[in-house]
């Protein structure tokens, strides 16, 4: 079993590496949540973040940059695959500049969702702060590089947006506000409004390839399962049947904008099934561990419960599905990203 797993994994790096050819986009734009922030939270006031060991245990020096994970996420990986740069930079790391980040940036904040009431919850970055800052960003990049080749660049460029879970799990299910103001329904085409305006008003300000992700197995998260005493810690399938509702009803969507919006090439990166697979057949991508994280007990340790201190972390995270009770290790980034770009995003390269 074990010659055949590896034989699996040099399989699809190989395959990866075929797939590192000159690329047609010069730059990743992300925006999102902390399934895609490369460390926008360092620069905020708020309790969730990840700088901190033993996040980025397996990062490029072994260094905490505010990635919720042991290592890399998933735009990383995409950067890499279309032979841009290894990793991309926050662009509230005062550590670079517009010179880093005219090949990639990234605005996501741990913590945020469609519904400004979501980034309310921890003060994070609200998506409409994320435009901001990108509106902030084609300003400099102009000054930068020249109006002429600043403007090719955006409008050749991958824009990555993963967001919406938050709004379900940290949101809409914790606090009565919204639960009473939507059925989850409504919620979700609340939901749906905000990203239609968002990739709207995007695409007004030149971006053309545009890869939305649908939301992930939910109910399968670690936290959730630990939640679920009473049913042996199995996924919720409630929270599930929500993320593939509205994952089907963005798809919908995603066709609708496509025939209204001349000219832009928006696709779906959706993550739901390759996690799932991965947490349902964990052994098949060695794993060995699906149900609980790395970090801590892994039942329910996120951002500062995910600390040095805490004795129980396990000494290798490629063994585990999620680093921490909400996010996925270095390695499964690296699976739903192989996947996505052998998928919806292999139009672009």
């Amino acid at each position: 079993m074990a010659n055949v797993v590896t034989f699996w994994f040099v399989f699809a790096h190989l395959l990866l590496q075929i797939l590192e050819v000159n690329a047609k986009v010069p730059a990743i734009i992300v925006f999102g949540d902390s399934s895609v922030d490369s460390g926008n939270n360092n620069g905020i006031s708020t309790v969730l973040k990840s700088n901190f060991a033993p996040y980025g245990g397996d990062f490029i020096g072994k260094q905490p940059t505010g990635r919720f994970s042991n290592g890399r996420i998933p735009p990383d990986f995409i950067s890499r695959a279309f032979k841009i740069k290894p990793i991309i930079p926050a662009y509230l790391d005062p550590s670079y500049n517009i010179s880093d980040f005219a090949t990639g940036v990234c605005f996501a904040s741990a913590g945020t969702g469609y519904d400004n009431a979501t980034s309310d919850v921890l003060s994070v970055i609200p998506l409409w702060q994320e435009m901001e800052y990108y509106k902030e960003y084609q300003v400099n990049l102009r000054g930068y590089l020249g109006k002429e080749k600043a403007t090719e660049i955006l409008g050749e460029a991958l824009y990555l947006i993963s967001i919406g879970t938050n709004d379900f799990m940290e949101n809409y299910y914790i606090f009565p506000s919204r639960s009473k103001e939507y059925s989850v329904e409504e919620y979700r085409d609340f939901l749906l409004r905000i990203a239609r305006v968002f990739i709207t008003e995007l695409y007004q300000l030149g971006g053309r390839k545009i890869a939305i992700s649908g939301l992930p197995p939910m109910g399968c998260l670690p936290l959730e399962r630990t939640m679920n005493i009473f049913s042996e810690r199995e996924c919720v399938q409630k929270y599930n049947n929500v993320a593939l509702d509205f994952n089907a009803k963005l798809q919908e969507m995603i066709k609708k904008l496509n025939k209204e919006l001349a000219g832009i090439r928006l696709v779906p990166a959706n993550p739901y099934d390759i996690l799932l697979d991965t947490i349902q057949n964990p052994q098949k991508y060695g794993f060995e561990d699906a149900a609980k994280a790395c970090c801590g007990t892994g039942m329910f340790e996120i951002s500062y419960l995910c600390n040095k201190k805490n004795p129980f972390t396990c000494p290798d995270a490629s063994k585990y599905v999620f680093w921490d009770a909400f996010h996925p290790t270095e390695k499964t980034n690296w699976i739903i990203a192989d996947h996505l770009v052998n998928t919806s995003l292999a139009e672009f390269l």
